[in-house]
């Protein structure tokens, strides 16, 4: 029966129910975190090839010859912007890759824009108002990194097929909205991948603002959980479609590749962009850390290698999250006061629980000791107007723990619900 349809004796019982069942897991003194997107102990050992890829029996230089131990290299190894460059679809010369964080290039690139522009253009700290979109519920630190240098950021609502699209060719007549955030496959947190339609007209966009750009971070582009997962149409192959190849900047990276805090990261776009980006590091450094690159052009040897080890992830994720949905169905499904993503990829289910209600539920899973990424975290300024969705994490804890990880979240949910209804 629906909490909705039931009569205040009905709820008081159930509230009863469910409060004792909450209060059992005090006794158990719980340590769970569900706090976010970490893979696991046993993801990190499938990478142990790792270790031994790179040492003085191996070599020291890559397939042209590269000594990596030496200077140089500013864009990185030839092995590693072909790698790249066949995930993001983009030729392997317009493609820079860099050290261990994919966030840093975008920080980076942030960074350069507000003190020289972009492409020789006015520096954005110039302009005395400065807005990005962020499509939301979406990635906190995103939308951390403009909110850090002092950006307007502007609410872009999620929808079935991604951003609201409607909304964004409105927002982009306006000269001071300078880019936005999109991660496009297996979206953070929703696991939606953008529709055709939306990539199209994303790539179509004529901001009134010529430096405005598209931060396309495809951090999940491999990530499929089941052997059948989305497609994503390729955004530059479209960008160029539209005579718009400046529009846009793609970032990934190996973090839940291979080892999350040792990967290699990546950017990619239009020469004109390309060459913007590397002018830079002219400047900033003599070269990435190429010993690095070459354990994973070892490892990585070309795409068939990454579906191989993200088929050896999926075996060991799918688990958690079937488990954590399973869960939702059985607690949640029948009150009718929670809806969930059922992502094909990524490491996120976005839950969303009554409005005003969010807030509570992180509260009363902490108070029991489970940690989940504070509620309000995926909109801009952790501000969820409706206080009503939670990103949950399931790839960190171990298979043992998931099972009673859901089962802390599902009746915290009920808790709150119940006591919101009686209220």
């Amino acid at each position: 029966m629906k909490y909705n349809e039931m009569s205040r004796q009905q709820l008081e019982q159930e509230f009863a129910t469910v409060k004792k069942e909450y209060e059992q897991f005090f006794d158990l003194h719980l340590s769970l975190d569900m706090s976010r997107g970490k893979p696991g102990f046993e993801n990190a050992d499938l990478s142990e090839d790792l270790s031994c890829a790179v040492n003085r029996e191996t070599g020291y230089k890559n397939a042209d010859g590269t000594d990596c131990r030496n200077y140089g290299g500013l864009d990185g190894l030839t092995e590693l912007k072909q790698l790249f460059g066949a995930i993001l679809g983009v030729p392997s010369t317009q493609v820079i890759v860099g050290g261990n964080s994919s966030l840093n290039l975008m920080f980076d690139t942030i960074a350069q824009a507000m003190t020289h522009g972009v492409c020789g253009g006015k520096p954005w700290f110039t302009e005395e108002k400065r807005k990005f979109l962020c499509p939301a519920p979406g990635y906190d630190r995103h939308f951390g990194v403009t909110e850090y240098f002092g950006f307007e950021l502007v609410t872009v609502p999620m929808t079935d097929e991604g951003p609201d699209m409607d909304a964004v060719e409105e927002w982009v007549k306006d000269p001071t909205v300078k880019g936005i955030w999109c991660v496009p496959k297996y979206s953070n947190p929703e696991g939606l991948t953008y529709s055709d339609a939306v990539v199209r007209r994303m790539a179509a966009l004529r901001p009134a603002a010529s430096d405005f750009r598209v931060f396309w971070d495809n951090a999940y582009a491999v990530h499929d959980l089941y052997e059948q997962g989305d497609s994503l149409l390729d955004f530059y192959a479209e960008c160029e479609r539209a005579g718009n190849p400046d529009l846009c900047l793609l970032f990934t990276s190996t973090s839940k590749i291979t080892f999350p805090g040792a990967g290699v990261a990546a950017v990619a776009a239009s020469p004109a962009n390309i060459s913007w980006l590397k002018n830079r590091m002219t400047y900033q450094t003599i070269g990435p850390d190429k010993i690095n690159q070459l354990r994973h052009a070892r490892i990585l040897r070309n795409m068939d290698d990454v579906c191989a080890q993200m088929k050896r992830h999926a075996a060991l994720l799918r688990p958690k999250f079937d488990c954590v949905l399973a869960e939702m169905d059985r607690q949640l499904a029948d009150p009718g006061i929670a809806r969930w993503s059922k992502p094909k990829g990524g490491y996120f289910i976005s839950l969303y629980v009554p409005n005003g209600c969010a807030q509570r539920v992180w509260k009363l899973c902490a108070d029991v000791g489970m940690v989940l990424t504070k509620s309000g975290a995926t909109y801009p300024y952790g501000k969820d107007p409706d206080d009503a969705n939670l990103r949950i994490a399931p790839s960190f804890p171990p298979v043992e723990e998931i099972a009673r990880a859901a089962e802390v979240l599902c009746v915290a949910v009920r808790y709150a619900a119940l006591e919101q209804l009686l209220s």
